[in-house]
């Protein structure tokens, strides 16, 4: 219960003095005691936007410093019933623009009043064990970067846990969903490569249980298909830098031949692709193979690989992510809103390209040109 406002400001020095003799912790009430202001109104300063004169804030400021006063995350949260953490589930399978989704997403979150509780998977299909933990901690909601099935969502929504997926989708159940277009993304590979001439494809894929690099893959057969080029022969990878090499020697050995392109499910791979071209194999890239990737991950823009890859617009997605889970949370919406964002094509030096065509419109003065933008 929140005690009276107390009429009289009492010396810092002497009140400090009184809280360690008795051997405790320093409460809002002692700062309001020593400002001269009421308990409420402590709470209201240390509350990101909440209502508070520049005076009042000044003096419980002040207060709070001669003190020593650190305001309790958890009695906050006995009167708020929230928590204010967030929890993020991932899967660390050498996805490296993990690192850049984890600062985006705290930052995005911490800017929200929220700090961010993470939990790593070492498969994507270890979601029940971390689950367990997740609803130990009582988060206020949960940003899930890795596979869940229908009885995971169910279960999100017996407990009314509010829910963000990252670069899952759920084409059965509406949830709600920031992404990036993973499906066009491979077709964009595909279209950019047989747009300079390359006609035979291998593809190394990521893990089997990554939603991911599935659609990736399957965006590049479709758009082969539709092309009227030969299947590509097309296999496993665990994201990691030996699976490039590994996935390159097995493709040439089932092709008989160096393909004209590989399409790599992660830029880790692409680079283990690329280097065991390069220094094991002595194939010419890009004049004799051209290699692709995803994610453009720090290690893709070094000199010694520059490579081919597509962006994912991570800032973006993760301020998406965060503005959608916290509407969620305070204001419990119930209508799943997906947002989709489209990947950037980064030409690198490891495929042979076309430029692309520079469209051209008429205006009153004669012809001018238009950059087109992938």
């Amino acid at each position: 219960m929140t005690k009276s406002k107390p009429t009289v400001e009492i010396s810092a020095t002497e009140h400090k003095a009184t809280i360690a003799r008795e051997a405790r912790r320093v409460t809002s009430y002692d700062v309001a005691l020593v400002a001269g202001v009421s308990q409420s109104a402590v709470s209201r300063c240390f509350k990101p936007g909440a209502s508070v004169s520049k005076s009042t804030y000044a003096r419980v400021m002040k207060a709070a410093s001669l003190l020593d006063y650190i305001p309790n995350a958890a009695a906050r949260s006995l009167i708020t019933r929230r928590s204010n953490m967030v929890a993020v589930i991932i899967t660390n399978q050498a996805n490296l623009y993990y690192p850049e989704l984890l600062a985006e997403l705290s930052q995005q979150l911490t800017a929200r009043g929220k700090r961010v509780l993470l939990f790593t998977l070492a498969r994507e299909t270890d979601v029940d064990r971390v689950l367990a933990d997740v609803w130990q901690f009582q988060v206020d909601g949960v940003i899930a970067a890795a596979r869940l099935t229908d009885l995971h969502i169910a279960e999100f929504e017996r407990r009314h846990m509010p829910l963000v997926l990252f670069n899952r989708t759920l084409r059965e159940r509406a949830v709600n969903t920031v992404t990036c277009d993973h499906l066009e993304a491979g077709r964009m590979l595909v279209s950019r490569l047989a747009a300079a001439g390359h006609r035979r494809f291998g593809i190394i894929a990521g893990t089997e249980d990554s939603t991911v690099a599935n659609e990736r893959r399957r965006g590049a057969c479709e758009r082969l298909a539709e092309l009227g080029l030969p299947p590509p022969v097309v296999v496993p990878g665990q994201s990691d830098y030996r699976s490039g090499g590994a996935g390159l020697k097995a493709i040439i050995e089932q092709m008989g031949r160096v393909p004209d392109a590989i399409i790599c499910g992660s830029d880790v791979m692409a680079i283990g692709c690329l280097d065991c071209a390069r220094h094991e194999l002595g194939i010419d890239v890009p004049g004799r193979l051209s290699v692709a990737g995803f994610d453009a991950v720090e290690p893709s823009n070094w000199l010694s690989y520059n490579l081919t890859t597509l962006r994912q617009p991570m800032p973006k997605m993760a301020t998406a992510a965060a503005d959608l889970l916290c509407a969620v949370i305070d204001r419990h919406e119930s209508q799943a809103e997906r947002r989709v964002f489209s990947a950037q094509f980064i030409e690198g030096a490891t495929a042979r390209l076309t430029p692309v065509p520079t469209p051209v419109v008429a205006t009153s003065g004669g012809m001018r040109a238009l950059v087109a933008i992938m």
